[in-house]
C-alpha cells in the first residue's frame, strides 16, 4: 500500500484500530490470505472510505429514528385504544406464547434500565401495581427491535396490524415486518459505529411487488441483502412518516462528495437516481 503522508497515517492509526480500518482495505488486496494489494492501492483511500462510512452511518441514523418514532407511534395508538393500556400483555393478542413471554421479559428488564424520568415517576406513583407502566409510556423506552418483534407476533387477524401496514402503504404486514426486522439490524450497526458500506446484511428485507405510491420498476433484481435494498424500504417508510425529508438531498450530497466509493458495492445501479422512488418529489 501506498503511504503519502506518514504522519497522517500514524496519526490516523494512532485513534482508529487496524482491525476497524481492516474491513476497508479489504477490497483493494489482489490476495486477501497474503495480505497483497493491488497496484496503486493508497492509504488514503481507505482514510476516505472510512470517513464516508462515517458520514454515512449519520445521515441513515437520522433516517431510522424517525421511522422508529413513527412506528413506536402508531403502536402505541392503535393498539391502546382497542385494546386498553397493557395490550401487550396480554397474550391472546399474540400468535407465540414462547416469543410473548421472553419479549415481556425484554420489556421489563428495558424498563429497569431505563432512566427516562417518566418512567421513574411511574414507579414511585405506582409502586403498588406490579403491571409495566402503560403502553405509552413503556413502549417509549423499548428498542426497535423489541418493537419490530413485538409487530412481527401480533396475530396475524388483528385489524390494527393490517391498519398499521396500510397506513404506511406497505402493502401487507409480512412487508413491514421484514422491513422492521432489516432496520433493526442496520440501527444496529450505526449504533455500534461498525461498516455499514461494503457490508452483506444478514436479514433481507421481502421486497414489494405492488404498491399505489412510487417505488421500484424491477424490485426482483435488487440484491436484498445489500444495503441499498434496506434504503430503499426507509425511504419509502419515511416519505410517509416524515413528508419534506432532506434524505434523498443529503444522500445524494455524500455520494457526490465521495466519487471514490463504489455505490455497487452497495447495491446501488447505476441508475437508482431515476427510480420512482427516487426521483418523485415528496
Amino acid at each position: 500500500m501506498i503511504i503519502g503522508d506518514y504522519e497522517l497515517a500514524r496519526h490516523f492509526l494512532s485513534y482508529v484500530s487496524y482491525y476497524r480500518l481492516a474491513g476497508y482495505w479489504w477490497p483493494l488486496q489482489s490476495d486477501k490470505k497474503k495480505h497483497i494489494f493491488k497496484p496503486n492501492s493508497q492509504f488514503q483511500t481507505v482514510v476516505d472510505l472510512y470517513n464516508f462510512d462515517r458520514e454515512l452511518r449519520l445521515i441513515v441514523f437520522n433516517m431510522i429514528e424517525r421511522i422508529e418514532i413513527g412506528i413506536r407511534t402508531l403502536l402505541i395508538y392503535h393498539l391502546s385504544i382497542n385494546y386498553g393500556a397493557w395490550w401487550f400483555e396480554n397474550q391472546d393478542l399474540f400468535k407465540n406464547k414462547h416469543y410473548f413471554q421472553n419479549h415481556i421479559k425484554e420489556i421489563k428488564k428495558e424498563i429497569v434500565r431505563s432512566r427516562e424520568v417518566f418512567i421513574e415517576q411511574h414507579n414511585n406513583k405506582y409502586n403498588a401495581d406490579h403491571r409495566c407502566p402503560p403502553a405509552w409510556k413503556t413502549l417509549e423506552v423499548i428498542s426497535l427491535g423489541l418493537l419490530s418483534k413485538l409487530y412481527n407476533n401480533l396475530k396475524n387477524n388483528l385489524p390494527e396490524k393490517k391498519l398499521i401496514s396500510k397506513q404506511l402503504h406497505a402493502g401487507n404486514h409480512t412487508f413491514l415486518s421484514s422491513w422492521l426486522r432489516s432496520i433493526s439490524v442496520v440501527r444496529n450497526i450505526c449504533a455500534h459505529h461498525s461498516r455499514l458500506w461494503n457490508r452483506n446484511l444478514p436479514v433481507p428485507p421481502k421486497m414489494l411487488t405492488r404498491t399505489d405510491k412510487p417505488w421500484l420498476q424491477n424490485p426482483s433484481l435488487v440484491d436484498v441483502h445489500s444495503l441499498y435494498s434496506v434504503l430503499c424500504c426507509m425511504y419509502f417508510l419515511l416519505r410517509t412518516i416524515s413528508p419534506g425529508n432532506r434524505f434523498k438531498l443529503r444522500l445524494t450530497k455524500l455520494l457526490n462528495s465521495y466519487p471514490i466509493v463504489d455505490k455497487r458495492a452497495m447495491g446501488f445501479t447505476d441508475t437508482w437516481d431515476s427510480e420512482d422512488l427516487w426521483r418523485t418529489e415528496i
